[in-house]
C-alpha cells in the first residue's frame, strides 16, 4: 500500500484507490483489455453468453461489525459467482462498484478488494473494471459475466414427475445470522459460514450436463426459490422434512433460540447452494440429494404435502 495505513478514501483519492485496487486483479488470458480503459474486452471463443448484477448494501446485506472487508469481499463475489452456477455456466469477468464515505478506511477497500479476487480465483474469474465513488453508506454493485457451453438451464423447465434436488451447504449462514443477531459469535462454524459461504461452483455444469430441467440459486430461502421454479415452470413442488439431516451446530442454536433447527434449512438463504429438477431419481449427480417431488397442480411449494407456516425466505420489500 503506498499510503499510509490509517489513510480513509478521502486522503487516498479517487485515483490513488484505483491505482491500488486494479493491482489486485489478475487478468486472465480472455482478457484483451482490462482495467484502465473506457470499458473492457473480451474474447468469447465458444457457448451462450451469460450475465447476472447484484447489490449489497451496508446495513441491509452486511455489517462492518459482524464480518471483516475481506469477508464482505468474498461474500460480494460468491453471491454474483454463484447466479451464473446456477444457469450452469461459469464465471470468467466481473466488474465492481464501490460507492462509500469519505472517511472509510482505505484499508477497508483493499482488503474488500482483495477477498473479492480470492473469491473469484476459486472459478478462475477475472475482474475487469469498476467504478468507486462517493457516498452517505458501503454500497457494492457487481456485474458478473461467463458462459455456458451446453444450454442454459433455466427456471421454467421442470415437468411433473421430476424429481427436487438439492447440492451444497444450506440452512448454515441461517444460522449464523441467528447468532450474530442476539449478540453472539458462536457456533463458530455457523458464523463462518454466514461470513464466507462456500457455494458449490463445480455443480451447476455438472447439473446442466446431467439433464437438470431448471436451477435456481438458494441465495434468499430454500422454499421461497423452490417457490419461484414452481412458479416459472407452471408446476406444484413438494418438499420432505425427511430428506434433511440436520447438522448439531442448526440444532445447538434451535435450542438456543427456542426456533426449530429445520426452520434455518428451510427459510434461510446466503449459503448459495443449488436447487435443482431432474427427470428422474437415476439422472441426479453424486453430491445432490432428492429432497422433494414435482407435482401437476396449481403453481406452488408445500411441506410433507401441506402448507408450511415457518418462514420460507427473505423479500427485500
Amino acid at each position: 500500500m503506498t499510503f499510509p495505513p490509517e489513510a480513509t478514501l478521502a486522503d487516498a483519492g479517487e485515483f490513488g484507490l484505483i491505482s491500488e485496487l486494479v493491482g489486485l486483479f489478475p487478468q486472465g488470458e480472455h482478457v484483451l483489455i482490462g482495467p484502465g480503459d473506457d470499458a473492457a474486452v473480451l474474447r468469447v471463443r465458444t457457448g451462450h453468453v451469460v450475465v447476472s448484477t447484484d447489490l449489497m448494501v451496508e446495513g441491509r446485506h452486511f455489517r462492518r461489525d459482524w464480518a471483516s472487508a475481506e469477508d464482505v469481499g468474498h461474500r460480494a463475489a460468491a453471491q454474483n459467482l454463484s447466479d451464473l452456477n446456477a444457469m450452469g455456466g461459469r464465471a470468467h469477468s466481473l466488474t465492481v462498484g464501490l460507492a462509500a464515505p469519505a472517511d472509510l478506511p482505505a484499508r477497508w477497500a483493499l482488503e474488500f478488494a482483495a477477498g473479492f479476487a480470492a473469491e473469484c480465483a476459486l472459478v478462475g474469474a477475472s475482474v475487469v473494471g469498476g467504478d468507486v465513488t462517493r457516498a452517505d453508506e458501503v454500497v457494492i454493485a457487481v456485474t458478473v459475466i461467463g458462459a455456458c457451453l451446453q444450454a442454459p438451464v433455466v427456471r421454467s423447465g421442470a415437468e411433473a414427475g421430476d424429481v427436487l434436488a438439492l447440492t451444497g451447504r444450506q440452512g448454515w449462514a441461517a444460522g449464523g445470522l441467528a447468532v450474530l443477531g442476539r449478540g453472539f459469535r458462536s457456533p463458530r462454524v455457523l458464523v463462518e459460514a454466514y461470513r464466507r459461504p462456500e457455494p458449490p461452483y463445480d455443480a451447476g455444469p455438472i447439473a446442466a450436463a446431467a439433464g437438470a430441467t431448471s436451477m435456481i440459486d438458494v441465495s434468499d430461502g430454500l422454499l421461497g426459490d423452490a417457490a419461484h421454479l414452481a412458479e416459472a415452470s407452471g408446476v406444484a413442488i413438494d418438499v420432505h422434512r425427511a430428506a434433511f439431516e440436520i447438522p448439531e451446530p442448526l440444532v445447538a442454536v434451535g435450542a438456543a433460540t427456542g426456533a426449530d433447527p429445520l426452520s434455518f434449512i428451510l427459510g434461510g438463504g446466503d449459503d448459495h447452494a443449488l436447487l435443482a429438477t431432474f427427470p428422474d431419481v437415476a439422472s441426479v449427480p453424486d453430491g445432490w440429494s432428492v429432497i422433494g417431488d414435482v407435482l401437476e397442480g396449481a403453481p406452488g411449494v408445500t411441506v410433507d404435502g401441506g402448507p408450511y407456516d415457518g418462514p420460507t425466505g427473505w423479500t427485500h420489500f
